[in-house]
């Protein structure tokens, strides 16, 4: 029986096929390929239904709306002579003695409609919070109140307040108040649940209670963000309260409506030109509060 022959380890290494080496990088460093993404199908899939969704959704949107640019097209016409009856202004002291007088009651109005609606957002900020709020219940409650005076619009809450105690800027700041609680408290409710813990459960841990948690805590640490928002609605009311002056809520949009109603376009343009001005202005001032506060 012959003896079974063994190459020698050389050989069989040579024999071999050789190993391709992994891909590296500059650093020396191997490159491991990727591995595939068992989600990536499902993902493209979902986009596509919510592109075709999204599609038909804008379809159903335009048919609904009788959305048709031809017929602005073909209104062309009557806008130029709309616009050639505007110009130019009607710029006699009158019209603009009764125009600024007008503005700054819509100041007022959207003043007095963010500064008086600030402790009844703050109290239901910190109840319908979840992070504040004593009971599930008062939170439900809270929120309830909250969407309740954010759904209904604040030209709605004018013709209410209209019919109650009259024509005038009044019921345009009690129809503000109510809107703007629902707005901001939602907001800063917002901004209370997503404050930093520590202070809060360091002044827990030491024994404090509900109201001093809430007064040494989280309110300071939420004011940048409250007052960030509590400008950006002031900003926002300003402009709210031209639309509540055409239900009879007192302002320059009261004037607008009249002007518009007397076919009087060239004193509605100047009433134009000076709201835009009034809008200016208060972006200006709101930039500056919050270049001071940062």
């Amino acid at each position: 029986m012959s003896p079974t022959f063994t190459p020698p380890k050389e050989q069989t290494a040579m024999n071999r096929s050789p190993r391709t080496p992994a891909p590296s990088t500059p650093g020396g460093i191997e490159r491991r390929p990727v591995p595939p993404n068992p989600r990536a199908p499902w993902r493209a899939g979902s986009w596509s239904v919510i592109v075709i969704v999204l599609v038909i959704l804008h379809l159903l949107a335009f048919q609904a709306t009788d959305f048709r640019p031809e017929a602005l097209a073909s209104g062309a016409q009557g806008m130029a002579k709309f616009l050639g009856e505007a110009f130019p202004p009607n710029l006699s002291p009158a019209v603009i003695g009764a125009g600024i007088s007008g503005a700054l009651t819509t100041l007022w109005i959207g003043l007095l409609g963010t500064t008086l609606s600030i402790p009844f957002a703050l109290l239901l900020a910190v109840l319908g919070a979840r992070t504040t709020s004593p009971h599930p219940v008062v939170y439900q409650v809270s929120r309830a109140i909250l969407s309740f005076f954010r759904a209904v619009p604040d030209i709605v809450f004018a013709l209410i307040f209209v019919t109650a105690v009259g024509l005038g800027p009044f019921a345009g700041v009690l129809a503000l108040i109510c809107h703007n609680t629902g707005v901001m408290g939602k907001l800063w409710s917002e901004a209370m649940e997503d404050v930093d813990p520590g202070p809060e459960q360091a002044l827990r841990t030491a024994g404090a209670g509900r109201f001093q948690i809430v007064a040494n805590a989280t309110v300071p640490g939420v004011m940048p963000q409250l007052t960030g928002l509590l400008l950006y609605r002031f900003d926002v009311n300003v402009r709210s309260s031209l639309v509540l002056g055409l239900v009879g809520a007192g302002g320059i949009g009261l004037l607008i409506n009249k002007s518009i109603k007397t076919f009087q376009f060239d004193t509605m343009l100047t009433y134009l030109i000076i709201v835009l001005v009034l809008i200016i202005l208060v972006d200006l001032a709101s930039a500056w509060i919050r270049r001071r506060l940062a």
